[in-house]
Formats: structure tokens, sequence, C-alpha cells
């Protein structure tokens, strides 16, 4: 799949600095200097934003050979940035406590390992060997990443790709967009702001996470994106839990340390439709009634822990296959906009590899490093989903 290189000294506005924005931004003003680049941010400081709301983890347990291929890029741009992204490679362990689980991990591990991803399976006795404090009597299987998986500061990365934007000369602009303009053909024409201003470039791009549908929604376009909250609790606990990976429960937990004698944790909502776009702040009962439980459960020395904070960030969910959408959204004969959304959890970790991505199509008319197509929104056109099962 082609498209037509970006003109020379043509204008390119990203809609969202978060970490894809920023992503974006750096890596094609690297390979198109001559290109007007700006970014509209509406939060400068990010205190809302979910790239620095994120619990920051990196997997390659996915059930996509290119959702894998864009961990292995950006585990490989992490560990370039050393102390600043704060890797830390303790693996992601899947548990299974049913036949039908333990089927799934194992289908999976066969996909993940022939696309190049560090995954043990796991029996009962091994986990207890291996994690002594984990309870492993109702479980069947484990599915851990030796190496490759783990967390890291996603402010560091962020920042990362923020300064390499502005040194290339990277303009952002601190406004909101509240509306797309289009012409009679359907080319976008301008963007409507909060200050007033109307914003008007040759391309544009829609990353603004949660927000992209809505905003799309404004101009008559239909991109399947909406916010869905996620709650994440901070726990102090004498259990040391040595050792311990990102647990992700058969119940829906997860869990993972965060410092000496702490843990964070999130779960699904309690609610099963998850409304979209509910107040940013943490679900109230879910920890209380769901969490604490499970947790207890599973790591019996958590039963003494103490819920400390907790904090609300929105997944930009994709309801159409739970993958990005990346690239020009042609079939609404909208070519000039390019999409790079509704990544449903993990477009933190992939930011580096979408946004190298894009900025090679922008700059080139292709991909090169990875080859993104599959993301592409043409499949939204031909109903064609391409699904990722392992969202979290």
């Amino acid at each position: 799949m082609r498209g037509q290189p970006a003109a020379t000294g043509a204008s390119v506005l990203i809609l969202g600095g978060g970490a894809i924005g920023s992503a974006v931004a750096a890596q094609l003003a690297a390979l198109r200097p001559d290109l007007r680049l700006q970014v509209l941010e509406r939060d400068p400081s990010y205190e809302l934003a979910s790239s620095s709301r994120s619990a920051a983890s990196i997997r390659q347990q996915f059930s996509t050979p290119l959702n894998i291929a864009l961990s292995l890029h950006g585990l490989a741009v992490l560990r370039e940035l050393g102390p600043e992204a704060a890797l830390v490679e303790r693996g992601y362990l899947y548990l299974a406590d049913s036949e039908a689980g333990a089927r799934g991990l194992a289908e999976l591990h066969t996909l993940q390992t022939q696309a190049g991803a560090e995954i043990e399976l796991l029996a009962p006795a091994a986990l207890r060997e291996r994690w002594p404090w984990l309870t492993t009597d109702d479980l069947r299987l484990g599915a851990w990443g030796r190496r490759g998986e783990g967390w890291f500061d996603s402010w560091g990365l962020l920042q990362h790709y923020r300064r390499q934007a502005l040194a290339r000369g990277v303009r952002y602009l601190a406004d909101e967009a509240l509306a797309l303009e289009r012409d009679a053909q359907g080319a976008l024409i301008g963007v409507r702001c909060h200050s007033g201003t109307r914003l008007q470039a040759d391309l544009y791009v829609l990353a603004c996470g949660a927000w992209s549908g809505t905003l799309a929604a404004s101009a008559g376009l239909q991109v399947p994106v909406a916010a869905k909250r996620r709650s994440v609790y901070a726990c102090r606990t004498p259990e040391a839990a040595g050792g311990c990976p990102l647990v992700i429960d058969p119940s829906g937990l997860w869990f993972r340390p965060e410092g000496e004698g702490q843990f964070i944790c999130g779960g699904p909502p309690l609610d099963p439709a998850d409304p979209s776009d509910l107040p940013l702040d943490p679900e109230p009962d879910l920890f209380e009634e769901r969490l604490w439980p499970a947790l207890a459960a599973r790591v019996p020395g958590f039963e003494q822990l103490r819920q400390q904070r907790a904090w609300a960030g929105y997944y930009e969910m994709n309801s159409f296959d739970h993958n990005g959408l990346l690239g020009p959204l042609e079939d609404q004969g909208c070519a000039n906009l390019l999409l790079a959304c509704g990544f449903s959890g993990h477009g933190l970790q992939h930011a580096p590899g979408v946004g190298r991505g894009l900025a090679e199509w922008i700059a080139h008319g292709e991909y090169r490093s990875l080859d993104l197509s599959p993301l592409s929104p043409r499949r939204l056109a031909l109903g064609l989903p391409y699904l990722e099962r392992n969202v979290i």
C-alpha cells in the first residue's frame, strides 16, 4: 500500500502532542526538515493526558504479529534511552485457571515465539518454584516473558520525543481543537480551536487519543474510538513478593511492583457495559469489591496491603477490533487526514514504531521500517477487522 509523499515545504498539523503525536513530529522532522510541522496540544502540562496517566508497561504477549513487532521496536528504543526510560524487564505473567485458558495461552505462545517473542510456558509447579509467594493451587498454566517485557517511565518517553521535536524546529501550540472543517469534496480544510483561532495545513494527523472519535465526528467522519476509563490503585504492603513481574490474573486483576514495598494494580470496571466518557476519577468501589479480594487470593501476603492513592486514565478504545487506526481516511473522502489513534491501551508502548511508520508514510509515501498497512483505516470500510485479542 503506497501513498504520495508530502510535497516539498508542505505544512503538517498534528492534533495531539502526547507520546504518539510527539513521536510522529520528532521522527517526521528528522526525515523531512523541509516540512512545516505544528503540534496542537490542549494541555502542555500533560496532567490529564493518557501518556502520563498510563501504567506504562510493554509486552510482547499479543495475538497479532504486527503488535509484537511494534513492541520489539519500542523495546529497542526504551533500551537505548537507558535511565531516561527507567525500563524494568521483569516480564508479564499471564495466568490461566481453566483448560480453555491454558489452551489459549499455548496457542498464543506458538504465534508469539514465531514472531520473535521470548515467552516461556510454566506449569503450576514451576510457577511455585519461581514465585513462592504466588497461590497456584487453582492454576493450569502461566505464560511469562523472560525478556523484553516489563514497565518504564512514560514521562521519560514522552519528553524524549517532545524535546527531539522542538530541537528539530517543530512548533507546539497550546490550544484545544473543537471541530474539524471540510470542503465540498470532503477534504479537511481547517481546525477550529477553543481560542477562536482557525488553523490550516496541507496534511492533518489525528492523534488525540481517547478524544479522536469525538473530534472526527465534528466533521461527519466515523472513527470508532471512544474514551474508556481505567482506574489504577497504589498500595503499600509488608509482602515483598520478590522478583514480581506484571501479573495478569484470570479474574482480570493485574498488579506489579512500584518501588520498595509498593504495588500498583487495576482491572476491568465493575460495569460490564463499560460506558464511554466517564469522569476521569478512579472507580470508587472497584478496589474494595473486586481487586483487594483477588489480590489476597492470589498472594496471601497481600491481605495486609493498604491503598494509598488512586488515579484514572482513558483507553482510546477502538470498538471495531481493539487495534490501532493508522493512515489516511480516504474511504470517507478525507485523504489528507491521517489517523494515529485507537490503540486500545497499547499506544504508549507502540508510540516509537507508530511514530516512525507514519513519519515514513508522510515523508516517502510508504512504510519502510515496519509494514503497518494492516492498521489502515480501510479495514473499517471493508468490514475486515484486524482483531487484537489480548487487550487488558
